[in-house]
């Protein structure tokens, strides 16, 4: 189909439904596919690693990983833009951005596979996608290997004994701030959409598909009704100013990534740097213990190139300051 995006994906999958949502709100022709063995030849074609989800461009381009897709695709059709104008809003967006992608996902993979519960529910319905059409007891025997599998990969995203009760506190903690700040707008950064919004949204709409997760989120009404509105989002508004968001998002900013994500991101790329197995690091949740997780070093290292990137820092860096960010930045 000429001039039409086609993004291989699952509803599972937090960072496929990011990128659909990005191509809803930006109303470029789109077509989704579930990824499975009907269409697995034509994905391949597309697809350096078995990942999803993987876009292909009109033109044959082939692209993966939810952040850069959503920045290739920015650059060609920016309007109507989803960077604020402001550069302190700019930034924050991109930062929560990053946040939403790698500390959120902790909280969206360790909740799927906590419980009996969860674990049952996402197992099915991966092994529903992976086999359209099967039901009985191959679709049941599918899930049961999908189960075993997926809970014993929980230490992929850092979730041990040790760091469970922190990423569930974390989690409950974002919720609680996040409904304070969407009380009194429909998006973040105001009345219509920002980068920040799909990659947090991402994570926290996947895991309002789980039993424990949907329970958590509908407590909190006004998350429960951007998790609606992300699914297909329209401008409302315009970007407020920073003045205007700080109040209620700054909290955020300092509660979740000032204290815990970069800190903890800081961590991690030293202990890949130096070699080590295992790596500890007093958070301001207590002491922290995992095996060093390689792509977060390289989104550090983005984050870091971004921020030295911004001409002028005189106004982002009190806040960044402020939000216990600003060392780790500059770092």
């Amino acid at each position: 189909m000429s001039g039409v995006h086609r993004i291989w994906g699952a509803e599972i999958s937090p960072y496929s439904i990011k990128v659909r949502s990005y191509f809803r709100y930006k109303d470029l022709p789109h077509e989704w596919i579930v990824r499975g063995p009907d269409n697995m030849a034509e994905y391949q074609k597309f697809s350096k690693l078995p990942l999803i989800p993987t876009v292909a461009t009109p033109e044959g381009e082939g692209m993966q990983d939810s952040t850069p897709i959503l920045e290739k695709t920015e650059a060609r059709f920016p309007e109507p833009s989803i960077h604020p104008g402001d550069p302190v809003s700019a930034f924050v967006s991109a930062l929560l951005e990053e946040f939403g992608d790698e500390w959120g996902n902790k909280w969206m993979f360790h909740l799927r596979w906590a419980r009996p519960a969860d674990q049952d529910s996402a197992a099915e319905r991966i092994a529903a996608t992976m086999a359209p059409g099967t039901s009985g007891d191959p679709l049941a025997e599918m899930a049961r290997g999908i189960k075993d599998r997926m809970v014993n990969r929980v230490w992929f995203v850092g979730s041990n004994e040790q760091t469970a009760p922190q990423i569930e506190q974390s989690f409950q903690d974002g919720l609680d701030l996040l409904e304070a700040h969407l009380a009194s707008r429909p998006y973040l950064f105001g009345g219509r959409p920002a980068f920040a919004d799909f990659g947090l949204w991402g994570q926290v709409y996947n895991a309002w598909t789980d039993p424990t997760g949907k329970g958590w989120v509908e407590a909190r009404p006004q998350v429960a009704a951007w998790c609606q509105r992300m699914l297909t989002p329209k401008s409302e508004g315009a970007f407020e100013p920073w003045s205007a968001l700080e109040p209620t998002l700054l909290p955020l900013l300092a509660g979740q990534v000032g204290a815990l994500f970069l800190p903890w991101s800081d961590a991690n790329a030293k202990a890949l740097a130096e070699g080590r197995e295992e790596f500890s690091v007093e958070l301001a949740s207590g002491t922290w213990t995992q095996k060093p997780q390689k792509y977060h070093a390289r989104s550090l290292a983005k984050l870091r190139e971004r921020y030295a990137a911004v001409p002028d820092k005189s106004e982002l860096d009190p806040v960044l300051e402020r939000a216990g960010c600003l060392a780790w930045l500059q770092a």
